[in-house]
Parts: C-alpha cells; sequence; structure tokens
C-alpha cells in the first residue's frame, strides 16, 4: 500500500493528514486544482498505445505518479453545484432498488395514436398537413401563429402583392385562426363561476384545466422517453452502504415509502405566485394567480431546462375585490378563495392519490399510477397562505417569530396540526362569522402582520470581530453546500455541522451592532423566516431529495411563456380568458408541429435558419464531406434551432474505414460529453476590445497578454492557466484582430 502524503504534490505545502491535502488540493479556486488537470494533459501528449482507439480518453497511468492515492472528490468541501465535473457514475457505488418494480401493460396509447385518433385524421392520410395544403404553407402559418402580431398586423401582412401571389389557403387572420382551432388539442380549458359568501365588485370565475389531463400530457410526452424515473432507490457512496447519496426525488425516504404496491407514483410538482407585472405598451398593472404543474419523475438536468417545456399552466385563479369595510378582511377572504379554487382544480389529482388511474407512458405502455404531491414551489408569502398562517409565523413548522432564531429544528406543521388547530378555532367561533373566526385565529397563533427586512452592514476588511468573520462564513457555506447537486451522509454532517456554528456565533453579529434595519437602526434579535426555515433543510434532503431540483428558475421563466407573454398580446382587456385561448392556440400548434415532425421523414437537413446566419459569416460547405448515413437534424416545436445529435455522429465516424471521412475527426465523444468542433470560426475578423465586450470579458486583454508571457517563459513546458492578473488592462498585444 502506497504511503499517503502529507504535502501538496503541487506547491509543497505541509498538512496533518491526506483529508487536509485533498480538501486543499479539491478548492475550486485554488491554483493547485489544476494539478490533475496538467497530468490528464501530460498524459494526453505521450505516443497512445496502438490497441487503444484514438478517441477515447484513458485514465491516468504514470508509474511515477499514484493519482488515485488521492481522493479529490469526495473529501473536502468544494462541491461545485454550478458546473463542476460531477458524475453520478463515478460516485454512486451500489444501489438497492425497491424490491417490487412498477408493472407496465400493454394496449397504452402513445403520442402519435392520440393525434391520429383527431377527427381529421382520415384527410391526412393524403395530406399530412392538412387543413393546411402542405409543410411550406404550415411553416408560414406556424410563423404567424407564434408571432404575436395581432389579427389586424396579420391581416396586413397577408394582404402584401408578394404574400398574395402565394397559392395559400388562408386570406385572412381569422381564417388562420380557424384552422389553428381544428388542429389536434390537448387538455381543455374551461371556466367556472365560483360562488362567494361576501359580494365582490366583479365576479370570481376560475379559468382552469383538468390537472389530471396536464399529467398525462407530459407522462405520455415523446420528448420524456428517456428522461422518466419509475423506480424508488437508495444510492451509496460505498459498496458497503455506509453513506446514502441523495439526487433525485426517486432517492429520497418519502419516494421509498410511498412505493409500497407495484405502481407508479407520478409526483405531481405545483407552483403557484402572486404576481402584479406591469405591460409597457399599455401602462397597465395586471395581477394574476397561476397555477403550473409538473412531474418530479422527470430526471432534474432536463426538468430545470427551460426548453423541455416540463411545466404547464393549469388555472388562473381569479383576483376579484371583495367588497367589506375592513381591508384585513378583504384579504383573508382573498385567501379564503384562493383555498376554494384550489380544492377545485386539485380534486382529480386527489381522487387519482387515493384510488390510482391509468396512464400511458411515451412508450405507449399503460401503468397504473398514483399522484402524490412532492413539492409546492411558492414565495413564502404564497407558502404562509397556503399553511393557513399569517405574519411570521412558520408554514413549514410551529415556530412563532420569536423563535425563528433557536438553534434547532421546531415541530413539523403537519395536515393533523393544522386541522388541529383549526378545530379549536372552530369550537370557539362559527367559521361563517369571519371577523370573530379571524379573531380566535390571531389568539392561537399570535399572528404578527408587521415585516421588517435587516441587512448586515458592509465591514472592511480586519474591522470585524472573529465571531462575526466565523458566523458569516458559516453561513456562507451552508448556502453553499445546500447547493449541491447530489449530496451523502457526510455532506448533511457538514451542512449541520456549518448552520451549528453559526448558531454558536451569531450572538457576535448582534454585539457588534452589524444587524441592520432602515435607517441603520440596529436590531437585537433574530425573527428571520429564511433562518428557521434552514433548520428543515437537512430533514427535506433525507425525504425529497437536494433542493436544488426544486428551484424556482425554471418555474419563474415559465410564469413569462405562459403568463407574461400571452397577456401583451392582449388587447388589454379581460385578461384571462384571452391567455387561455392564446394558450390552446399555441398548445395546438406545438403539438402538430411535434407530430408531423415525427412522422414527415423527408424534412430537410438544414443546420441553421438564414435569421441565424450573421451578415459577415460565410459557411464552408466543402471544407467537411459526411456521410449521408449520418442522422439528420431534429426540430422541437417553438425551437427554430434543430438538434443535432452528436453522440451517434461520433460513433458511426469512428466505425468508418480509414480514409473515407476527414481526419481527425470534428466529432467525438468523452465519457458523458459529445465535442463537435469546427474548422472555420463564427466571427473571423474583430478586434479584442469588441470581443470582451461582446461576450462580457472585461479582462481578455490582460488574460491574452498574461498567457502570452507564460508561453514565452515556460515555452513547451506545462504551465497553469489561472490565477491573479498581472498585466494591465491596456497591454499591447502583437495583434489587432482575432477569430472567434
Amino acid at each position: 500500500m502506497a504511503l499517503v502524503p502529507s504535502h501538496c504534490p503541487s506547491c509543497g505545502k505541509q498538512f496533518k493528514d491526506h483529508t487536509s491535502v485533498a480538501r486543499h488540493m479539491s478548492q475550486p479556486r485554488s491554483g493547485c486544482n489544476s494539478w490533475l488537470d496538467d497530468l490528464i494533459q501530460l498524459n494526453s501528449i505521450l505516443p497512445p498505445s496502438t490497441e487503444h482507439d484514438p478517441m477515447v480518453v484513458d485514465d491516468i497511468n504514470d508509474p511515477q505518479v499514484d493519482a488515485s492515492s488521492y481522493d479529490f472528490w469526495s473529501q473536502g468541501e468544494d462541491l461545485d453545484s454550478e458546473g463542476g465535473t460531477w458524475d453520478e457514475d463515478s460516485e454512486v457505488k451500489a444501489t438497492d432498488y425497491f424490491p417490487e418494480p412498477p408493472l407496465a401493460f400493454e394496449e397504452g396509447y402513445t403520442f402519435l395514436s392520440l393525434f391520429d385518433a383527431d377527427e381529421n385524421s382520415i384527410y391526412r392520410k393524403t395530406n399530412l398537413y392538412y387543413p393546411f395544403s402542405g409543410r411550406r404553407e404550415w411553416r408560414l402559418a406556424a410563423w404567424l401563429l407564434r408571432s404575436g402580431l395581432s389579427m389586424e398586423k396579420i391581416n396586413s401582412f397577408l394582404a402584401l402583392e408578394m404574400i398574395d401571389d402565394l397559392p395559400l389557403s388562408f386570406h385572412s387572420a381569422k381564417e388562420l385562426h380557424g384552422r389553428a382551432e381544428s388542429l389536434p388539442s390537448g387538455p381543455r380549458w374551461k371556466s367556472q363561476v365560483i360562488q362567494t359568501l361576501h359580494p365582490t365588485k366583479s365576479p370570481a370565475v376560475l379559468y382552469w384545466r383538468d390537472p389530471l389531463e396536464c399529467i398525462a400530457t407530459i407522462f405520455n410526452h415523446p420528448l420524456f422517453c428517456n428522461c422518466l424515473d419509475y423506480t424508488s432507490r437508495k444510492e451509496y457512496s460505498t459498496t458497503q452502504r455506509h453513506s446514502r447519496i441523495y439526487t433525485e426525488w426517486m432517492t429520497g425516504d418519502h419516494a421509498w415509502e410511498m412505493q409500497r404496491f407495484p405502481v407508479v407514483q407520478l409526483s405531481s410538482e405545483l407552483f403557484y405566485r402572486r404576481t402584479r407585472h406591469a405591460l409597457l405598451h399599455c401602462q397597465a398593472i395586471v395581477s394574476l394567480h397561476p397555477l403550473l404543474i409538473s412531474l418530479a419523475n422527470i430526471y432534474m438536468t432536463t426538468r430545470l431546462k427551460s426548453s423541455s417545456n416540463a411545466f404547464l399552466l393549469t388555472a388562473l385563479l381569479p383576483v376579484t375585490k371583495f367588497v367589506h369595510k375592513n381591508k384585513r378582511m378583504r384579504g383573508v377572504l382573498q385567501d379564503r378563495l384562493v383555498h376554494n379554487c384550489l380544492n377545485i382544480v386539485l380534486e382529480p389529482l386527489k381522487l387519482a392519490a387515493r384510488n390510482g388511474v391509468m396512464m400511458s407512458d411515451p412508450m405507449g405502455r399503460s401503468r397504473y399510477c398514483f399522484t402524490m404531491l412532492a413539492s409546492y414551489i411558492a414565495d413564502t408569502p404564497e407558502a404562509m397562505m397556503l399553511a393557513c398562517v399569517g405574519g411570521k409565523t412558520s408554514p413549514v413548522t410551529i415556530a412563532m417569530y420569536k423563535q425563528f432564531g433557536d438553534p434547532f429544528q421546531h415541530e413539523p406543521r403537519t395536515r393533523a396540526k393544522t386541522l388541529e388547530q383549526l378545530k379549536i378555532v372552530r369550537s370557539r367561533a362559527c367559521p361563517d362569522d369571519l371577523e370573530a373566526f379571524f379573531r380566535e385565529a390571531q389568539k392561537l397563533q399570535a399572528i404578527v402582520t408587521e415585516t421588517s427586512s435587516s441587512q448586515l452592514s458592509q465591514v472592511s476588511a480586519d474591522a470585524a470581530p472573529p465571531g462575526v468573520v466565523v458566523a458569516v462564513r458559516a453561513l456562507m457555506h451552508f448556502r453553499y453546500l445546500v447547493q449541491s447537486p447530489s449530496i451523502d451522509d457526510r455532506d448533511l454532517t457538514r451542512i449541520t455541522a456549518a448552520l451549528d456554528e453559526f448558531h454558536a456565533n451569531k450572538h457576535a453579529i448582534i454585539a457588534a451592532g452589524v444587524r441592520q434595519g432602515k435607517g441603520g437602526k440596529v436590531i437585537d434579535n433574530w425573527h428571520i423566516p429564511k433562518l428557521e426555515l434552514m433548520q428543515s433543510i437537512v430533514p427535506s434532503i433525507r425525504n425529497s431529495g437536494v433542493i436544488a431540483q426544486w428551484s424556482a428558475d425554471v418555474t419563474e421563466h415559465a410564469h413569462i411563456t405562459e403568463v407574461k407573454d400571452p397577456a401583451r398580446s392582449s388587447n388589454n382587456n379581460n385578461y384571462d380568458p384571452q391567455i387561455c385561448r392564446y394558450l390552446d392556440r399555441a398548445d395546438k400548434c406545438n403539438r402538430f408541429d411535434l407530430a408531423t415532425s415525427l412522422l414527415d421523414h423527408s424534412e430537410d437537413t438544414g443546420v441553421v435558419g438564414e435569421e441565424f446566419v450573421e451578415e459577415d459569416d460565410e459557411i464552408d460547405y466543402y471544407t467537411d464531406v459526411i456521410p449521408t448515413e449520418l442522422p439528420s437534424p431534429t426540430r422541437r416545436p417553438g425551437q427554430p434551432r434543430p438538434i443535432t445529435d452528436y453522440f451517434s455522429i461520433a460513433k458511426i465516424l469512428q466505425q468508418k474505414e480509414v480514409g473515407s471521412v476527414p481526419v481527425p475527426l470534428r466529432s467525438f465523444v468523452v465519457r458523458r460529453t459529445a465535442l463537435h468542433l469546427a474548422y472555420d470560426p463564427s466571427i473571423k475578423n474583430t478586434t479584442v476590445d469588441e470581443v470582451a465586450i461582446m461576450f462580457g470579458l472585461p479582462d481578455l486583454r490582460p488574460a491574452i497578454a498574461d498567457f502570452l508571457y507564460r508561453e514565452a517563459t515556460y515555452g513547451s513546458h506545462i504551465h497553469s492557466i489561472g490565477g491573479p492578473r498581472r498585466a494591465a488592462h491596456d497591454a499591447e498585444l502583437p495583434f489587432d484582430k482575432v477569430q472567434v
């Protein structure tokens, strides 16, 4: 067994043990973390063995250095969630799947079978693009329908002399919209007037789609064919199963406990938000309460991509002004209306969670599914409203605002606890007497509605007491660790230790007077809701997987595409029905586009549309010879750029005979990454400063100057890339123009 060194092999600094060495070398900003990359580069320039494929990257095999002695990725506290080199296969050493896997049956349906079941499918036997004359007309129609142009502007476009000469089957926006309405439909929108016990200034109208149909649409979507997780499992970082790994929802304890029967648990993911945004073109303030839904069974890497369109808008909850003399009661009535609407919308999911329902996966296999609620993504005010609490009461535990700074987790706020509290209030006041009922609820929960913002005042180096530095560092460390896409039991221990360290030193922040509110007033308490929420993060990771998968970034983007953009395309009057009509038409276009793309094998293989080609770019069609049997690029609905499968291209090119394709190959695969190199630059003539502005690289010029200096100094020797910039921002370079 090789002796474990106690010094850094890069800088030679001494450490007490192997763990400290690994932690030091694993720091992302350390210059020593490039030591392993240097070894890889050194190994790559050695002559390859004739029995190895030149396109395969082998492991390091240097007899002088035992790189396997250093556990760079499992030790230390440097897990980079932003885009490190974490590889699930290299981390997971053992997996225990649920004993009874979910069953799948035949005689289900697929996306294309639903498309063929449409009432107009008989006409598509001779014309796939019916009710349009062909693919070219459909492309034009789809562009007009997705452009956001008003009907008046579409009519103006169709009236142009050049367009009027085209043999189009439609000549007005009304005819175009009529043809779009006849396309195969997904979940249909419906409306319902909600009766309220108290008067309102306008009727409360709920616009919604059956959430079970939305779930079935997502579950059956062909683009998620290889992205669905059906089986609960427990993953471990060692074969001895000492350290559990938590990643996806299906790796948590809740998924394991729910899968007690050989069925598929479809875990719904809901996003609710109350918003007020301005429509700039009409200077109007619009209040919307959208409810979006998705599936936690979709792999995290796919679900968190905005282009995957994994979230569907399932309801627009009514925003109605109540007539009541008490302003606070008007807010309570609005919250009660939201709860009533949620009961109506989510009732199909509740029944399916209780009794189960048959659904078809993308392969057309029928599965017995139960729709469980995996997460509810909402801002703090909405979370408190949904939990029936107010002010600074915690929505996830029974802690009150004065207990937010406690260094331990309070009792979780469960369904039973909430019903117990409501029962006590109901015994003291009638729910129909709203004001009396609310007063009793205030007595029980000691609701406090006042809020205060606070901040840590900026301090310069060496000006803060050591306790303040330790507390702030522990809090930053905690927030850094919890963002990892893969967390094991050792990481959970470090997360807990970081939070405990903050609580042990937080008194120094109060003593130093750096926790301040508005006007620089010192705050001497820790009544911060998010601080109390941190105590629930470790239990949440054990139960539901890493918290990175519940990020609101993708739902914020979906909120724009599903709500704001449709609202902007309206006539600024009665927004909700126009949003629903817009989304219904867009959904029909997307479904039709996807189905015709899958069925029409004669789709052209153009790489990029003209709108994406810069004026100065010249496409060289003679620099590469691509075999005709390579897979053609495919298009997704709403995405003008085609998707090219470089994994398949690289595999086919590697199997070609020597001399049949140009070498070196421009497409190759390294483990799970496909690389495609271009012969010609995209930008052929520009200055360094223009590139710096274009890509947001203010230190590009000094970085190039430093690189040229090191290259001239070290020559062919390996030298690290990184570190502080030595050159000035106006450093002279031996050239003025560059290619990108």
